[in-house]
């Protein structure tokens, strides 16, 4: 309210007695004409305001009193009543639908992680878009201004050429006409859900690599879950695949023999360099059964040819962004993009998978109840490929030699004495992630059973543990990516080799794993683990050859930036670059 206006209205001097203009009364003298109905006007709006201003004051504290995290942190805790372990059925936060009722929270400043996120969403249809920034620690790894400035530009393009525009629905015709004639103003990559959940974050992101590449739209089949797992990634119009595109019902069954197959047509000499005639649409198969003529589609010289046809279909099991590095057509536009070449899984993951209202709910509820007030939290991920029904003695041995021997979790006094707790005693969190849960419950009656030599306290915590894989089930793959997100909440984490679920959770939380050798007849392995070169996932089949002397060649020996894989010695990923790796 205007104080200034309240008190001209109140005061007697600013307009005449009403009482005294009518000749009921006498006007008092002027200095007292405040003590009577004066008062009266500010004893009445005093009792009205007050209220008014104790309710604003409740609603809207002063800034400096209360930290948007400490807010959001009261609010999650809240929530925590409600749900149960991810193991459990637990109630969403919010619903997956927009109209959610959760109540606002403030943003962090880093909400939209240095620029690499756009502005233009509604907070309640994507929590997790705007709240992950208070969960996570900053990250020291600043996307380049390259990198936001080209997002922005793939943003504009995803409006002007997404479903059911003009120039989409002019494009689209060419697949009915079956030939790429004439030029087109936009250019598509599909690409086919296919796999596992981790193979399909890393081989989505190199895909979206791709197509930011090659100035093309990504679209997304959504498969059977994808809508119930990532939120839309870009503003205004969406990247999945609309449900009546012409080729919708045939994704699932393209494979390296079919005929629009791209290596199968350069097998056959349908398809050249100098072909003119090219069809509306190829399929690529970068699948780990890929074949020699498949693998051509990292040379520059097909990327000529691919670069004239409007639409390209993608089904691959590989994150094969490493072999887009080792190609001299798209070196420079790398370099610009990321000059820490090993950031590209860690920018672009964070830019395209935000957890729909439901996945969040499970991460933060179980995040607040069991990892929140931890000194230190430690990840730890159990993929185990041996055959049989764990959990494997050897297993365990291998996770306690690593974790020890690195220091990441403190030694236990098996004299079991009883000490005064330090000064310095540290709370650690151990979040351990396995379809088994006989490993965190070995671990955890390990720290319950004896105290640990420097007085630290250790709790260990599963959130799920389904046994088997069941790649096609809704609810399992939310756990998952719940598992995985979390997994990168960590300060420190421990991962198994050859598995992609630990590479989503590196490359998310922008960090260098220590991985667990891969055991070998049913033995622990010496050393246990290793730190990683870098936080970029491994390319598990890769191509080895020479596009321009057309023979074998060791391609994780051709520049210092692509190295072998600390987990296959024949998989390729992406390091800084920097000498002394």
């Amino acid at each position: 309210m205007d104080l200034s206006a309240f008190r001209r209205r109140s005061s007697p001097s600013a307009s005449p007695d009403r009482s005294s203009a009518h000749g009921f009364l006498p006007a008092p003298p002027r200095r007292f004409r405040l003590g009577a109905m004066g008062l009266n006007r500010i004893l009445a709006s005093a009792l009205l305001v007050l209220p008014l201003i104790a309710t604003i004051s409740v609603l809207y504290p002063r800034g400096g009193e209360q930290r948007p995290s400490d807010r959001l942190v009261g609010f999650a805790e809240a929530r925590v009543l409600e749900g149960r372990a991810l193991d459990g059925n637990a109630t969403p936060l919010v619903s997956d639908d927009t109209d959610s009722s959760s109540p606002p929270v403030d943003l962090p400043k880093n909400y939209l992680l240095g620029g690499l996120l756009a502005s233009e969403f509604d907070e309640q249809s994507c929590l997790s878009r705007f709240q992950s920034a208070i969960y996570r620690k900053i990250s020291p790894h600043k996307p380049s201004s390259y990198l936001i400035s080209r997002l922005r530009e793939y943003e504009k393009l995803h409006k002007r050429c997404g479903p059911y525009t003009h120039s989409y629905n002019e494009t689209l015709a060419k697949i009915n006409s079956g030939k790429a004639i004439g030029s087109t103003d936009c250019k598509y990559v599909v690409w086919i859900s296919f796999s596992g959940l981790g193979n399909r974050i890393l081989t989505l992101a190199s895909a979206f690599l791709y197509a930011l590449l090659t100035n093309r739209v990504l679209l997304v089949d959504r498969g059977k879950d994808m809508v119930h797992l990532f939120c839309e990634p870009f503003p205004d119009k969406s990247w999945l695949l609309p449900t009546d595109f012409p080729l919708v019902n045939q994704l699932q069954r393209f494979d390296q023999n079919s005929p629009k197959c791209h290596g199968n047509m350069l097998k056959n000499n349908i398809i050249n360099t100098s072909t003119d005639a090219l069809p509306a649409y190829l399929y690529l198969h970068l699948a780990h059964d890929y074949g020699d003529h498949d693998k051509l589609f990292f040379c520059d010289e097909e990327q000529t040819v691919l670069a004239k046809v409007p639409w390209l279909v993608l089904k691959t099991d590989n994150y094969f962004v490493p072999s887009l590095f080792l190609m001299p057509s798209f070196d420079e536009e790398l370099s610009k993009l990321f000059p820490d070449k090993e950031t590209v899984f860690h920018h672009l993951g964070r830019y395209l998978f935000h957890p729909t209202n439901r996945v969040w709910g499970l991460i933060t509820r179980y995040y607040q109840a069991y990892l929140a007030k931890a000194d230190e939290k430690i990840g730890i991920q159990v993929r185990v490929f041996d055959v049989g029904k764990g959990p494997f003695p050897y297993i365990m041995d291998q996770i306690l030699a690593c974790t020890l021997k690195e220091k990441l979790l403190p030694e236990v006094d098996e004299k079991g004495s009883i000490n005064s707790p330090p000064e310095n005693q540290k709370l650690k969190a151990v979040l351990m992630t396995s379809l088994n849960s006989g490993y965190s419950e070995k671990l955890r009656n390990m720290y319950w059973e004896y105290p640990t030599v420097n007085g630290d306290l250790v709790g260990v915590y599963q959130p799920s543990h389904e046994e088997y894989q069941q790649t096609e089930k809704q609810l399992h793959n939310q756990k998952a990516w719940a598992e995985m997100y979390l997994l990168g909440m960590s300060d420190v984490l421990v991962t198994s080799s050859w598995s992609t679920f630990g590479y989503v959770a590196q490359g998310l939380g922008g960090l260098k794993p220590w991985i667990l050798y891969k055991p070998e007849n049913r033995t622990a392995p010496d050393p246990p683990c290793r730190r990683a070169m870098s936080m970029e996932p491994c390319f598990h089949a890769p191509p080895f050859y020479d596009c321009k002397a057309k023979t074998g060649i060791d391609t994780g020996a051709l520049v210092r930036y692509v190295r072998h894989c600390e987990d296959m010695s024949w998989g390729l990923k992406v390091v800084s670059g920097r000498d002394e790796l």
